[in-house]
Parts: C-alpha cells; structure tokens; sequence
C-alpha cells in the first residue's frame, strides 16, 4: 500500500464520511441502567495492526477468515487525526482496504497490502459472475463490498487460496432490493446453494435501513429476493447489519444492529430457510450503536459479541443457552478505551473451543487506534 499522500477521489471521501456516521462516539454517554456483569474465564488481547499516526478501523466491513491456525481478518487502513467529529481521522487522506494473516493460530499477525481492492482509485469495475462458485470448497472465501450506505451499490470478491489472491470485483444485484450496501453474512447450504443476509434503503425515506435475506441456487451467478426480517424501520431510523448463524436443528438466528432511539441488538428466527421470521428477544439494551458478531459455541450455546460504546467503553458480549429467549448477564471482555470510537466485532471459534473477536479499538492514548482481537473463554458458572 503506498506511504504517500494520493488523490482522493470521491469514492474513497464516501467510504470514510460513512464508515460509521451515525451516532456521537467520542463523548460516549453514560450506561443507560446498571446492571450486573461477569468476566471471561479466560482472556488474551492481540494487536493485529498497529501504526503511528494510523488508523485501522471497522472489521465487521471486511471479513475474518479461519483455517486451523490459519486466519485471516479484513479491515480499513487510513491516518489518525484528532477530531471532534465521530471518527478521529484525517478525511483529506486515502483510505485503503487490507488484510492482515495469521500462520500460528493468532499469535503473530502480518499485514498484506497488495489486494486488488486495496485502493478505491484503481479498484477494477464489476463486471458479471458466469461460472457458478463452490461455497464448499475447502480454501474458499467470499467477501461484499459496498459503495455509498444509501444508495450502494455492493459487490464482491471470492478467493480459492485461503484469501491470498482475490478473484472479482463480481457485481451482485437481487430484483426487487434497491440500495443494496452489505457486508459479508452467509449460510452456506450446498456446493451451489448459499443463503446471503444484507442491508438495503428503505422506501419510506431513501435512506439505509432494512435487513433481507436472498439466496443462489447455481453457485452465485444469480441472487433471488427471500424476505425482509422485520418491519421496515421509520424514517431516520433503521435496522443494519445482521450476523447470522443455523443451529444444528436448522433454524436460522440472526442479530441486527438498531438505530436510535433504542442503538441496540434485537435477535429474529426463521425455521424455514429465511421465508418467514419472528422476533425472539432483545440481546442488548442501549450499547451506543454497534454492529452484532454472532456465533455458536461447541455445545450449541449462542454468544453474540459487540462494542459497547457507552461508558466505560470496550467490547462485550451476551450468551444464551435457549436460542435467544433468555440471555445471561452481559460479559465484559474488556472496558479499557479511550472512547467509543471501537468495535464492529467479527467472531469465531477456535479448534481448542476458545472465542477469537477481532475489532477495531483504541486507547489509553487519544491517538491509539489499532485492530485488536481477544481469545476468550465464557465465565463457568453459566449454562
């Protein structure tokens, strides 16, 4: 990736101006109730990329990928700068898309900056997928990428080689959804058969908003319209950016981050591949906005990981043993930032049973502001 200052071009400007422009992170308010919390039986920080005067932001844009102790975590590189806005970054400078890897199960991470959509400026322009993908395929990756939060549009990108070379940019379109700005959720059914979960406009006032589902039966090369989950948010408000998982009984579980008034993470079900959904319970209260990273555990347990951007600021998590209709006290992973301005988890589990979260924080100086990850093992005592 280049060291030196580039044009920025306007797609670059909107990828920065709306990482995350939606709620006041820097002077994070107070809990909204107290409430009791427990520990991590275990807990082990990382630092995954980490530089002067940059900043790594926003992981649950990108992707994060395993393979025994091979991972690999996607994420956005731009430069710091101290603000009042609701990102300390330096919106006259570039930002770039990249990748960090891991070969010793995430102990050491080293950063890969020559991806062909690293910069916004020479990013190729999508062009159609004809030959249907192997979501099976044992060094297989895919990863969406979007333009504008409003009016998209997304596309995507597949690797065969555990994300070492990147084929694409393959333009994604479902009859029906307008304004199609999603990130990376899928449940993988079959060889051809993939089932995506996304965020779209909303009709009522042009703006993001709503959660659907669609699904490929050849392989990716078409995309059909499943459901929306849940009613459409009202105008300013909205429902984004949803982490799904499938229970070993088939049933589809999914977190969607809300806006305000609530900025909470409400939990929808769906026994029926996506046709229908009926809401399940509210896995958070007020977090001050974040997006969901939702795993099951070994033993079939749901834990869903978040930043929590009130004070005191950090990264959490909620872990239920019945599917989402009761959840245990909230989990403090760490609460050690320096403001709000951190989270948007990705989350998996390691082959030893160990949670790995990877996110983007900062801290305990202003101009911290790095990618980290946590392994870390639920408190006992919970069932």
């Amino acid at each position: 990736m280049p060291r030196t200052l580039l044009t920025l071009s306007l797609l670059a400007t909107c990828s920065l101006v709306l990482a995350d422009a939606k709620l006041e992170i820097l002077k994070p308010g107070s809990p909204t109730a107290s409430a009791p919390t427990v520990s991590p039986a275990s807990r082990e920080n990382v630092i995954l990329y980490k530089e002067p005067g940059r900043y790594g932001g926003w992981p649950a844009n990108h992707g994060l990928w395993q393979w025994g102790d091979e991972m690999v975590v996607g994420f956005t590189s731009t430069w710091y700068k101290s603000t009042t806005t609701d990102h300390r970054i330096d919106r006259t400078k570039p930002s770039y898309e990249i990748q960090a890897r891991s070969l010793d199960g995430g102990k050491t991470w080293k950063t890969e900056e020559n991806l062909p959509f690293a910069d916004h400026n020479t990013e190729a322009k999508p062009k159609a997928l004809t030959e249907p993908l192997d979501f099976t395929a044992p060094d297989f990756a895919l990863r969406f990428r979007f333009g504008g939060l409003h009016q998209g549009p997304s596309w995507f990108y597949t690797s065969t080689d555990r994300c070492k070379t990147w084929n694409g940019p393959f333009s994604f379109a479902v009859e029906g959804v307008e304004g199609i700005c999603t990130r990376t959720d899928l449940i993988v059914l079959g060889p051809r058969d993939c089932l995506m979960f996304g965020s779209c406009g909303k009709k009522n006032d042009g703006k993001e908003g709503r959660v659907f589902c669609a699904r490929t039966t050849d392989g990716g090369v078409t995309w059909n319209f499943v459901s929306y989950i849940g009613d459409e948010p009202q105008p300013g408000g909205f429902a984004i950016m949803p982490s799904t998982v499938r229970t070993k009984g088939g049933a589809l579980l999914t977190t969607i981050r809300m806006g305000k008034p609530s900025a909470d993470i409400q939990l929808w079900r769906s026994d029926d591949l996506g046709k229908t959904w009926r809401h399940v319970s509210a896995v958070t209260g007020n977090i001050g906005g974040n997006p969901p990273a939702t795993v099951l555990l070994p033993d079939g347990r749901l834990c869903v990981t978040y930043g929590y951007r009130r004070k005191p600021t950090g990264m959490r998590a909620r872990i239920s043993a019945d599917e989402g209709k009761t959840w245990q006290p909230e989990i403090v992973i760490r609460d050690d930032g320096f403001d709000g301005d951190l989270g948007y988890p990705r989350a998996l589990v390691r082959p030893d049973g160990r949670l790995f979260t990877a996110y983007y924080y900062n801290g305990p100086r202003e101009e911290d502001r790095c990618i980290e990850g946590t392994f870390w093992t639920p408190p006992t005592g919970l069932y």
